[in-house]
């Protein structure tokens, strides 16, 4: 058994999209819309087959997220050693998103970055021990 996709709701979808084509190498699906639901919606699948469903609708509510909540807290991306981390959090923080943890490496061994994608959802960038 694995999770076939996680989906996320996001106030700015093409901007998502970009920004995990951009960092993560994503690929995209078409989009989705809906008009009768008020419903759209991007498939982004990632080299080992992992999916990410990011939608959206006019109607959606945003609350604060704060950093404890109930619910989704992250996406950790693998992205291959430690200096890959380094390069894609370089890029990220010239680009201008917000760096919440900088590399380091983690209690149970990872090499690891947290960024905010600019909607509020942290991305946590990682090597494997």
């Amino acid at each position: 058994m694995k999770i076939e996709h996680v989906a996320i709701y996001v106030n700015d979808m093409e901007a998502e999209k970009n920004f995990f084509v951009k960092y993560f190498d994503a690929k995209t699906s078409e989009k989705y819309s809906n008009f009768r639901n008020d419903f759209s919606s991007y498939f982004l699948t990632f080299d080992d087959g992992s999916r990410l469903e990011i939608m959206n609708r006019t109607s959606m509510t945003d609350p604060a997220k704060t950093p404890y909540r109930t619910g989704f807290h992250h996406i950790a991306m693998e992205v291959g050693d430690r200096k890959d981390v380094d390069d894609i959090v370089k890029k990220l923080d010239a680009d201008g998103y917000k760096i919440l943890n900088g590399a380091r490496t983690t209690g149970d061994g990872y090499y690891a970055a947290v960024v905010d994608d600019n909607e509020g959802n942290e991305i946590e960038i990682i090597a494997k021990p």
